[in-house]
């Protein structure tokens, strides 16, 4: 399961990066600063990945559950970065401010919340609502950085 969330991560990365004026304009420049910045990119996108699955298995621990770490932290990974797929193409083919992109955004942050509190919700054989209270923090600043921030290009 960590090969998956990795390679979500990395997929997600290249996707979000392109979507973005600044790798173009890099990439005229010279392609390889634009895919030595995309690698940076993936690196940071992996690893503050994996710290928000770790978060959500500490505050899901801290709130009674008794999941594992790896499935927890790769699982969480996943769900959250699949749910994102579409909107990142969208983003990749649109301006980031077109409303299918915000739309898209909205649709998968829902999606993506919902099925990142059934995961751990089963995965730690909590109640629903501290399953969403173990979700929300990770979830918001994952939404807030992500999915809608506040400069696009």
């Amino acid at each position: 399961m960590w090969g998956a969330a990795a390679f979500l991560c990395v997929l997600c990365g290249a996707l979000g990066t392109m979507g973005r004026d600044s790798f173009w304009e890099g990439w005229r420049v010279g392609p390889a600063f634009a895919l030595e910045a995309m690698a940076i990119a993936d690196v940071v996108l992996v690893l503050a990945s994996l710290l928000l699955g770790i978060a959500t298995q500490a505050i899901a621990r801290r709130l009674g559950g008794n999941g594992k770490f790896g499935p927890t932290v790769t699982l969480f990974v996943v769900v959250f970065w699949a749910t994102d797929l579409p909107r990142l193409a969208l983003d990749a083919c649109l301006p980031g401010d077109s409303f299918p992109v915000r739309a898209a955004a909205w649709i998968t942050s829902a999606f993506g919340y919902a099925f990142a509190t059934l995961l751990i919700r089963g995965q730690h054989h909590l109640p629903t609502h501290k399953a969403v209270a173990a979700v929300s923090i990770q979830m918001l600043a994952a939404v807030a950085l992500l999915k809608f921030p506040a400069a696009t290009g």
